[in-house]
């Protein structure tokens, strides 16, 4: 194992609920009650682009993109306020990785402004010489770019590396770019496909660090 690839948010940052939660009360603040909690489930992992798209295929051209955009943030801020908490086993993990001495990266499909915001909120973004985000590629995930762009990044192979994530999508590009991909869940369980395609899901991200020392990565 030559480095591990972590994604950021729901993975190691507890922003999934908060990103979850606010595009639930933009909707229904602008009207759209119907099929708003499995619509907001299915966007969990996918980048911002696309879940407009989704949005607009779903609830039609005329929906009102920029009230909900501002409603969304308006939410998305106040619940930021009160602090982004890291999830169980961050620290834990990341300190483990560079006792070790192994490369890593971030590898989210969130925008560069947005993952250095988040990162900087939760205190870890010192901790990150190498982050991927969207503004790297073209396509986000479930493509598999960014994992390879990551892997390159880092001078190694993407089988060689270990890739951790929490959506199925997430799931989905680890795999397809070759990596040894492990799944903490967050909101959305993995369905049968994704579990197929994960080395191990599991509960955390003490799990994880208990699984890598077992095998000897850290």
């Amino acid at each position: 194992m030559d480095a591990i690839l972590l994604d950021m948010d729901g993975t190691l940052l507890d922003t999934e609920k908060v990103y979850f939660e606010s595009l639930v009360a933009a909707l229904n603040a602008c009207g759209y009650t119907d099929g708003v909690v499995a619509l907001c489930h299915a966007m969990v992992g996918l980048p911002g682009p696309v879940c407009e798209a989704m949005l607009r295929e779903h609830y039609g051209p005329a929906l009102p993109l920029d009230d909900i955009n501002r409603a969304f943030i308006e939410h998305r801020d106040r619940m930021m306020d009160a602090g982004l908490p890291l999830k169980p086993g961050t620290l834990a993990l990341l300190d483990a990785i560079a006792a070790a001495k192994r490369p890593m990266a971030i590898v989210t499909s969130s925008s560069r402004r947005s993952a250095e915001r988040n990162l900087t909120l939760a205190g870890i973004r010192d901790r990150f010489e190498t982050l991927l985000t969207l503004d790297d590629v073209t396509h986000g995930k479930p493509d598999p770019a960014l994992y390879l762009k990551a892997a390159a990044r880092l001078g190694v192979r993407p089988a060689a590396c270990i890739a951790v994530e929490d959506s199925n999508h997430g799931v989905a590009a680890a795999h397809t770019a070759g990596a040894i991909t492990l799944m903490v869940p967050d909101i959305a369980p993995p369905t049968e496909e994704t579990r197929a395609k994960c080395a191990a899901v599991l509960p955390d991200l003490n799990a994880v660090l208990a699984l890598l020392q077992q095998r000897g990565a850290l």
